[in-house]
Parts: C-alpha cells; sequence; structure tokens
C-alpha cells in the first residue's frame, strides 16, 4: 500500500525503508533480501541516495521510496491511495511516468484511486466511476483499447486522451448534478 501522505520511517534510511517491505518474507534469505533492496533501489533511481534518510530527500524520492518498500514485499497487487496528490506538477508528472515503467517491468496489477481525471486517463488500463452514495458502478471504460497499453507523455496531447478525459469529466458532472 502506498499512501498520499509520505510513509517513509525516518529513522531508517532509503535502503532500510525498502528492506523493511520484506520484513514478513520467510522464504527470502538475507543475501536475496539484500540484492532485491539493490534491484529496486536501481528500479526507482535511488542507488546514490540508499544510505540518505527520508529527511535528506525530496517528496518525490521519498514517495519513489514508499513504492518500492510496496514492490518489495512481494505482493502482486500494488495498492496506492492518491500517492502523488502532495507532489508538485513536474514531479507528479515524471511519477506517473516512472509508474508505468514500473507496472510494466514488473508485471503488478495497480489499483490507483485518483480524484485527477488527467491523471486517471493516463495511468490507467481501466477507469471504474463510481457514483455518489451508495456507491455504484457508474462506468467501468477501456482506456487501454483506446490509448494502448503503453503510453509516454505524449499521449497527453492526443485527440483521443482529450476525449476520453471530457467523457470522464462529462460523467462526473452529471453524477454531481444528480446528487444535489
Amino acid at each position: 500500500m502506498v499512501f498520499q501522505s509520505y510513509s517513509s520511517f525516518p529513522w531508517l534510511t532509503v535502503e532500510g525503508n525498502i528492506d523493511f517491505g520484506m520484513r514478513y518474507r520467510n522464504d527470502l534469505s538475507v543475501t536475496q533480501r539484500a540484492e532485491r533492496v539493490v534491484h529496486y533501489l536501481k528500479l526507482i533511481g535511488l542507488e546514490d541516495f540508499a544510505q540518505s534518510f527520508p529527511n535528506k530527500i525530496s517528496g518525490g524520492m521519498r514517495q519513489r521510496v514508499a513504492i518500492a518498500r510496496s514492490l518489495a514485499a512481494g505482493s502482486d497487487v500494488l495498492l496506492m491511495d492518491e500517492p502523488f496528490g502532495a507532489l508538485d506538477a513536474l514531479t507528479r508528472e515524471r511519477l506517473q511516468v516512472e509508474l508505468r515503467q514500473i507496472q510494466t517491468e514488473e508485471a503488478k496489477t495497480v489499483i490507483f484511486v485518483t480524484h485527477d481525471v488527467e491523471e486517471a486517463v493516463f495511468l490507467a488500463d481501466r477507469i471504474v466511476l463510481f457514483s455518489a452514495r451508495p456507491a455504484r458502478v457508474l462506468k467501468d471504460i477501456d482506456v487501454a483499447s483506446v490509448l494502448g497499453a503503453k503510453r509516454s507523455l505524449a499521449a497527453r496531447e492526443s485527440q483521443e486522451f482529450f476525449k476520453l478525459r471530457n467523457d470522464v469529466l462529462h460523467l462526473i458532472r452529471n453524477e454531481v448534478d444528480i446528487a444535489r
């Protein structure tokens, strides 16, 4: 699970935070755990910061550490609750691209909760829109069939992207009007 607020342990280094994700992995030796830490440090691009403490790295780096810690745990599903919400626009965009790459490389299912429509359209293979209370599924949208499974930032400038974003916004606005 990766949360919106930074969830790194301040008393552990970047390396220690990633290793912490494997604390219940009885199937890994100390050597295997160390190898996995190195693998995820490389994957998130923080090899040079392995011995740094969270208060010495940026917010974007801390979120990458949280992602690496969750991946190191070894589950097939990564739950993310608005993990980029507190980041500046450029860091958020960079991490969105990195998340798409990580998801492809690691072949994980990512359940990503966001209220940002553009973020949802860019990151998702599938968007599930919920109604107001009581929650029910309004629409299940197959984004990958419209934008393709692999996406770069250039996809954000395509007509298909804007149409899909506008369709999602329209559905949300209609639901808000109905709920009032």
